[in-house]
């Protein structure tokens, strides 16, 4: 599987059951990199996709539903058990620390991956987003 997840400086991805952030586009960045591919998200992912593409599958075990060539973005599922499956990352870094109490697990999911680009782009809601894809 390819996961796609957003975090802020310190990994994190929600605080206080919310979302780090969310920006228009960077999902707009996702839906063109994944193409005519598959993004599979849970019920709580799946408002920021609604309307922006006919290819989302949404279903609350998308990690261990997920086939190899399918795209997953994570926000608030721990992916520490389905890392083995990753074959590419692709991360969002917003320039900010947020007071998350869920983090993502950076390290665990780029052990063994190569960082083979990093460009960044303006959002939204934020004037510099980074984005980091591994293999």
């Amino acid at each position: 599987m390819k996961l796609i997840a957003c975090i802020d400086e310190n990994c994190g991805l929600m605080f206080n059951k919310r979302r780090v952030s969310s920006d228009v586009a960077v999902i707009d960045r996702i839906t063109e990199i994944v193409g005519d591919g598959k993004i599979l998200v849970n019920s709580y992912s799946a408002p920021l996709f609604i309307g922006k593409a006919d290819n989302i599958v949404v279903d609350d075990d998308f990690l261990i539903k997920a086939e190899t060539e399918d795209y997953c973005f994570v926000e608030n599922a721990d992916i520490t058990e389905h890392l083995v499956g990753v074959t590419e990352l692709i991360l969002y870094h917003w320039n900010r620390k947020y007071p998350s109490d869920f983090k993502f697990p950076k390290e665990a999911a780029i052990k063994g991956k190569k960082l083979i680009s990093t460009s960044e782009f303006s959002g939204n809601s934020h004037e510099k987003i980074t984005e980091e894809v591994y293999r």
